[in-house]
């Protein structure tokens, strides 16, 4: 079964970041607790396709290093013109 991103943390003065790399953590729903971004990049590294956005149209969450090495998730790509992660409550 699929988990879904259900809320974003984003870093310290970054709240209102359209930027999906000042994400700091994920919630995901079937662990109940926010995952770390690398944490997040690490775990769909072994199970691509395992955690979706939980918004219309569902996109996968994928992962991506920076070319500084910074390890982070993007949505896949679709219609919007705004990653749909960052549409996410966010805390």
């Amino acid at each position: 079964m699929t988990m879904k991103a259900m809320k974003i943390q984003m870093k310290s003065n970054c709240s209102n970041s359209r930027n999906v790399q000042d994400i700091d953590s994920i919630y995901i729903d079937q662990t109940g607790t926010y995952w770390k971004k690398a944490e997040v990049y690490d775990y769909l590294k072994q199970f691509p396709k395992s955690i979706e956005v939980n918004i219309f149209p569902y996109p996968y969450l994928v992962p991506v290093m920076s070319i500084l090495g910074e390890k982070y998730v993007r949505s896949e790509a679709n219609d919007t013109v705004t990653d749909n992660l960052l549409k996410l409550p966010r805390e």
